[in-house]
């Protein structure tokens, strides 16, 4: 599809080419402020999730907003999201794609990283600039990596929504159809943000999460053994 990230030949990062659909971000029903059931919500209905063979590799695209707004936590932010694969990583059974967006029209995405040590260096080297949001850049890789390598799950973490929901909406039930669902953890507090990103959740079978990195019972969930490295590594 037109303006997705393209599938490099190595493990280094690539250039996505056109600019995202512009437009009014629509409104959807009033949601509740997340609370701390809401994690443990999230890590019981990931684990239930196994629709492929067992004993396969897990594949999962690891989505970031990179954009501006997020530079006051950004280092606090990718030190925890660090934390929330690396036990899931080794284990040796979940391959991890990064792709994340910021700036004019930038979207860039990583080869298939199986080695978490490799993830984290190459999140640490990612800095934020200013531009609008791409998640349908984000769904649409995700949808074509879907067909294409059996992507098995989406994880998402951002703060803001820039696009039209609808057509955000449409992208996240073709993931919904294939089983691929997405799970969007929200920093900060937007309401439209939160609307969009619960209805996509809602979609595709996934689940809505609070994202803060200053939140006491997110960091125990990346820390723990039956945390969020084990949920992901129920799918391998």
């Amino acid at each position: 599809m037109s303006g997705e990230p393209t599938k490099p030949k190595s493990a280094g990062e690539v250039s996505a080419g056109q600019k995202p659909a512009s437009g009014k971000a629509g409104r959807l029903p009033e949601a509740t402020p997340s609370a701390s059931e809401d994690i443990a919500a999230f890590v019981a209905k990931a684990r239930a999730m196994s629709p492929h063979a067992a004993g396969a590799r897990g594949r999962l695209v690891f989505a970031l907003d990179a954009t501006m707004s997020r530079q006051p936590t950004w280092d606090m932010a990718c030190t925890l999201q660090a934390d929330m694969f690396r036990e899931a990583a080794a284990l040796g059974s979940l391959d991890i794609r990064l792709v994340y967006y910021r700036g004019l029209n930038e979207c860039r995405a990583t080869g298939w990283i199986s080695d978490s040590a490799q993830l984290a260096k190459l999140m640490g080297k990612i800095d934020c600039r200013g531009g609008n949001t791409q998640i349908g850049k984000v769904l649409s890789e995700a949808r074509r990596e879907a067909v294409a390598s059996a992507v098995r799950a989406v994880v998402f973490v951002g703060d803001a929504m820039e696009e039209r929901v609808d057509d955000l909406c449409a992208k996240a039930g073709e993931l919904g159809l294939l089983k691929v669902p997405v799970f969007m953890f929200q920093e900060g507090n937007d309401g439209v943000a939160e609307q969009a990103f619960r209805e996509i959740a809602r979609l595709t079978g996934g689940a809505w999460c609070r994202f803060d990195p200053g939140r006491e019972a997110l960091l125990r969930l990346s820390r723990s053994g039956s945390g969020a490295a084990k949920l992901l590594g129920q799918m391998k």
